[in-house]
């Protein structure tokens, strides 16, 4: 199964978001930001140029310059190509193949392209921490909060924000810096994260008096 083509729809406004059941905040010497799978190929998947991705590329890219400003480390997931069945295990079930061994498909975006001092990691399963070294990048640097930005809400992020709570690190999924197949799918995401796992904040607010 590939991926789906995905429809336009709204992003989530700060009024529609669900109640967070915790009130932690952002602090810049405990956070890290995560930009999760921006890559093109997943990208594509979007009905051309139209919402959400324009909106959500313009949100990561804010926070991206906010978090370097504030001396927050940015650290970014992408996906191999050209994965062996073996490296794929049951995602070829699942999706398929996944990304072609091709480097525009492989490449990140570039309006949210890393920068010198930023991070990119190999990352093979739905979690960002699951067979690489982000929590021992984290707790080398002193940090237990991850501000989670990227695609699909309710895949990759939503687990990266679970397996965050299960070893103790703060999670933060930022509403209008994350996009999904559906409205449904991103909300769903959005209400679970809530109510289980980390606080759902928006980009305005993520850094504020960070």
């Amino acid at each position: 199964m590939a991926l789906p083509a995905i429809a336009p729809y709204p992003l989530p406004t700060a009024d529609e978001l669900p109640a967070n059941r915790v009130d932690w905040t952002v602090d810049p010497d405990r956070a890290v930001l995560l930009v999760h799978d921006l890559q093109n190929y997943f990208l594509r998947a979007y009905t051309g140029d139209r919402s959400p991705i324009p909106e959500m590329l313009a949100n990561v890219g804010e926070l991206t310059r906010q978090a370097r400003a504030l001396g927050i480390p940015v650290i970014y997931s992408a996906q191999p190509g050209g994965q062996s069945a073996e490296e794929r295990g049951l995602q070829q079930d699942f999706w398929g193949p996944g990304l072609p061994d091709d480097a525009e498909a492989k490449a990140i975006a570039g309006a949210v392209a890393p920068e010198p001092g930023d991070t990119v990691l190999t990352k093979w399963k739905y979690s960002a921490f699951v067979r690489t070294d982000l929590a021992e990048r984290m707790k080398l640097r002193g940090r237990d909060q991850l501000v989670i930005t990227g695609v699909y809400a309710h895949i990759g992020v939503l687990m990266s924000a679970s397996d965050a709570w299960m070893r103790d690190i703060q999670a933060f999924v930022v509403a209008d810096a994350v996009a999904d197949f559906s409205r449904a799918d991103h909300d769903m995401a959005l209400a679970w994260a809530a109510g289980k796992c980390a606080v759902v904040t928006t980009t305005d607010l993520a850094l504020k008096g960070a």
